[in-house]
């Protein structure tokens, strides 16, 4: 069975501001039927370049995976988001 995954390195820029995006966020990866792989936590580069902060959510398919991002749940998070952070965000199909 694949899962569809979302990958995001981010740099918080305004750690108030990333708050209510947080709120958001969680609100549309759950009305999108994902739900939270890692959030937070202690992480260890092993290789390769830092990221402050990595977040992983897994979704039932690859097709909700990417549907998540244009949902109208998580624009509304990304208005909350603009000039709170830096992200790198990728969808990824995986087991």
């Amino acid at each position: 069975m694949s899962y569809g995954y979302v990958i995001a390195n981010i740099q918080v820029t305004d750690p108030v501001q990333i708050e209510e995006y947080r709120q958001w966020s969680t609100a549309a990866v759950q009305a999108c039927g994902g739900e939270f792989i890692v959030r937070g936590g202690q992480q260890q580069v092993q290789e390769g370049a830092a990221h402050p902060r990595t977040v992983v959510l897994r979704f039932p398919t690859y097709a909700q995976a990417q549907a998540f991002y244009d949902s109208p749940e998580y624009r509304k998070a990304r208005e909350h988001r603009a000039g709170a952070a830096i992200f790198d965000m990728l969808c990824v199909e995986g087991v």
